[in-house]
């Protein structure tokens, strides 16, 4: 596992982010984790946030593409914070758009914030986490009404390797069959459990033997088909 991975998964326990116990999912399943990027409150922890989203990107899609579309409401940051950081680290200035809920009639007209996407745009999504990849299907419909744009691929931070909402596939497959571009995460959740179980961080074991049987107990009956293959 590459370096920076190891980190991003440290900053997320750090930032109180990743967390592990019991919780109740939006879509009701009873997960042993859960995730909130909404827990990145500080401009240190947008800027590293930024900072790990481009390396990725660059790693999985590199910087030849024109806009990052960060979706609202959370992909708002996440955008801002990833155009700034990769021009910092690769000198690449990439334009950053995302979408507004209601659509503005006064003064700054329309529905994007930021850089308009015009034919030929060629676009990187940015998201935080995608369990059922509704939001995508929200977002290729507003880039695909701006003109004839070419969606790169899409960038989360989490994959957390569940089924979406067809069959055995995980929602970032689903969504690579459905659209035809790539998906890809910073870490998935695999890596997490590789790196977390039984490891000690700061004085405390997130993943312990317990814990561990919870979160296989969890993916025997959630766990996307590559998940499962994997244990």
């Amino acid at each position: 596992m590459e370096q920076y991975k190891q980190e991003f998964i440290e900053f997320m326990i750090e930032s109180n982010v990743l967390k592990f116990g019991d919780f109740t999912l939006k879509s009701g399943r009873k997960s042993p984790f859960f995730m909130n990027a909404g827990s990145y409150v500080t401009g240190s922890q947008l800027r590293r946030l930024g900072q790990y989203y481009a390396r990725a990107i660059h790693d999985t899609y590199g910087v030849d593409f024109d806009i990052l579309f960060g979706p609202a409401y959370k992909g708002i940051p996440l955008g801002v914070a990833t155009v700034m950081a990769i021009s910092e680290l690769y000198g690449k200035d990439v334009k950053y758009c995302s979408n507004r809920k209601e659509i503005k009639d006064h003064g700054d007209t329309g529905i994007l914030l930021g850089s308009p996407v015009s034919d030929g745009d060629r676009v990187v999504i940015i998201e935080d986490v995608t369990t059922s990849g509704k939001s995508i299907e929200e977002t290729v419909p507003i880039l695909k009404a701006q003109g004839k744009v070419e969606i790169c691929g899409l960038m989360v931070s989490l994959n957390r390797m569940e089924k979406g909402q067809r069959g055995e596939l995980s929602a970032l497959q689903e969504i690579q069959e459905t659209y035809g571009f790539p998906a890809a995460a910073i870490v998935t959740m695999e890596e997490v459990i590789s790196y977390l179980h039984n490891r000690d961080f700061g004085g405390k074991v997130y993943i312990d033997d317990t814990m561990k049987s919870s979160i296989d107990a969890y993916y025997a009956i959630y766990g996307a088909c590559s998940c499962r293959e994997g244990e």
